[in-house]
């Protein structure tokens, strides 16, 4: 699903040249788990943002379902996003002026689907996420926990190829964190591609791969097998 060759990207200011990724080499295959891990700074949400289609690389190439996407304008990245890719945030980033169904409503109402057929996808999301009797509800009624239900049930509805999920269980308490690492999970199994950011190893261990970046490098990989755990240096 996803290919990167030699991604570099390097934010400009008039006094200031930052490099915040350096030859990125990356795979993530259909139905992968994969965790993104590595201290601040290091370039983990920067990759994340490419690979979500946020932004383009300074240099290199980025395949897509087999695509070459890296050099497209905003406006055909944002065509090819709409539906395939759903996006989990730390900060949860719902409207506030927005309720729960309308929130989670929001993807559908972009993909110009019917009101009956948006009301059916919204209703069925928010039950298989538990958060239906809060639909109501705005964001600032919520707890943390339940925010976070709501950003995966937006992220969800669609049904996306791709889930990126940057810092999932970052505002949340250990119960909440749990819950969610839960339904993640439970999605990957049914099939969706999940490409995590992380500083939590605990979070780490739901992965399938665990992809380690220093200074903008991949600089190991700890993939998961059935009799054990293998470490690659990179």
């Amino acid at each position: 699903m996803i290919r990167t060759a030699d991604l570099i990207k390097v934010f400009r200011t008039d006094e200031v040249e930052t490099t915040a990724l350096s030859r990125v080499n990356l795979e993530v295959k259909n139905g992968e788990f994969v965790a993104i891990m590595g201290p601040s700074g290091c370039g983990k949400s920067t990759l994340l943002n490419i690979i979500g289609l946020l932004d383009n690389p300074s240099e290199g190439e980025y395949y897509f379902d087999g695509q070459e996407v890296g050099s497209l304008k905003e406006r055909s990245r944002t065509l090819l996003r709409k539906g395939r890719i759903g996006f989990v945030f730390q900060s949860f980033n719902l409207i506030d002026e927005l309720n729960v169904y309308e929130n989670v409503e929001l993807p559908l109402i972009y993909l110009k689907l019917k009101s009956s057929e948006r009301k059916e996808m919204v209703e069925k999301v928010l039950t298989r996420m538990e958060i239906n009797h809060r639909k109501n509800h705005f964001p600032q009624q919520l707890s943390g926990g339940q925010q976070q239900r709501v950003a995966i049930a937006r992220a969800v509805v669609a049904n996306p190829k791709l889930i990126l999920a940057d810092e999932p269980t970052g505002n949340l308490d250990s119960k909440n964190g749990k819950e969610v690492m839960n339904l993640l999970t439970e999605l990957n199994r049914e099939g969706t591609t999940i490409v995590m950011v992380t500083h939590s190893h605990h979070d780490s261990e739901y992965a399938h791969r665990v992809i380690n970046l220093f200074d903008g490098q991949i600089i190991s990989e700890k993939i998961k097998e059935e009799m054990g755990e293998i470490y690659c240096d990179i």
